[in-house]
């Protein structure tokens, strides 16, 4: 009896069953954790901290914690820039107007091709092209289809819609058509990012239709609904959460796009969105925090819209 104390002891100190699967659990994802750490945290804590520290490129050879100026200048500065206002309208209208086309392209081909017909596949596998062609293949095919000099376009412009001269698509910042002011350039690169990533959208509503119920159309048809009825009252509802998670997904990338719109136009004709101009503050001004703070408030500004999208989400969920 003397030693009962020290055999529950004994016992209690060891794990349970389910307490080992869980430290089990947390080893094996250590890694996963270790990489998200090294790979995401790391360089955003970096970049919050370099957003309120005052040194340039030059600077970084002798770069030290005691000869870093920590200032709030830099968040300051970019606020009150005109510059700053000028990329982040650019940005908004160009995240805006894309998600809007890469969403409706991708569900209008989608439900175009619901029914099968001869040469789907063929049809489906052309449409995916874009999608899958190399950004840098994609923008050198547009540039040269553009080009004033010798493309294709302004070729078919001049020779056979009677423009008086061709048209440098890709530099021009505006222009009058009609009496009306049209952003040249900021619409190429609007086109380009829907006709490459529309296909995405295309992808996921294929997928989702798939999965609709034939039955709930049939005993609708039977009812006596038309096309219409069935497209708006069934079909559409059903891929309400989906097109919601694209939104969200095709915002934050078109916000963050910089590949698609450098390679066509590298900021120029009214074209420099948040992303580029983060990279000529770093590259040509070599202002390191200065392109810090500038990351800094546009991860700020998609927070918002992460937190309104929530929002909006579950009101209509709750409705």
């Amino acid at each position: 009896m003397a030693h009962a104390p020290t055999v529950r002891a004994a016992r209690g100190s060891r794990l349970s069953r389910g307490q080992r699967a869980n430290l089990h659990g947390y080893l094996l994802s250590a890694p996963s954790y270790l990489a998200i750490a090294v790979v995401i945290l790391l360089p955003f804590f970096a970049v919050v901290v370099l957003a309120f520290a005052d040194f340039r490129l030059i600077d970084i050879p002798r770069l030290s914690l005691d000869t870093i100026d920590w200032t709030l200048d830099n968040l300051r500065d970019a606020l009150g820039s005109s510059a700053f206002w000028s990329a982040l309208s650019t940005t908004l209208v160009y995240a805006a107007f894309t998600t809007l086309g890469v969403i409706a392209g991708g569900v209008i081909v989608a439900l175009a091709m619901r029914k099968p017909f001869r040469g789907q596949n063929v049809v489906r596998a052309l449409f995916l092209v874009p999608y899958v062609l190399p950004v840098i293949a994609a923008a050198t095919i547009w540039r040269t289809m553009l080009n004033p000099q010798y493309g294709i376009v302004n070729a078919f412009g001049t020779e056979v819609l009677g423009w008086s001269a061709p048209i440098a698509f890709l530099t021009t910042k505006s222009a009058q058509i009609g009496g009306v002011t049209v952003p040249v350039a900021l619409i190429v690169v609007i086109l380009f990012e829907i006709w490459k990533s529309a296909p995405f959208t295309f992808l996921f509503v294929t997928a989702r239709l798939q999965n609709v119920p034939a039955e709930l159309e049939d005993a609708a048809a039977i009812d006596g609904a038309n096309a219409g009825q069935r497209l708006t009252h069934i079909v559409l509802p059903q891929l309400r959460t989906v097109v919601m998670v694209l939104v969200l997904l095709r915002f934050i990338w078109s916000f963050q796009s910089f590949n698609d719109i450098y390679l066509l136009t590298q900021g120029a004709g009214g074209t420099e969105v948040m992303a580029v101009k983060v990279f000529k503050e770093l590259t040509v001004r070599a202002d390191v925090g200065s392109a810090a703070a500038y990351g800094l408030w546009m991860t700020a500004i998609l927070l918002v819209f992460g937190v309104l999208w929530a929002v909006a989400n579950r009101r209509k969920e709750a409705m």
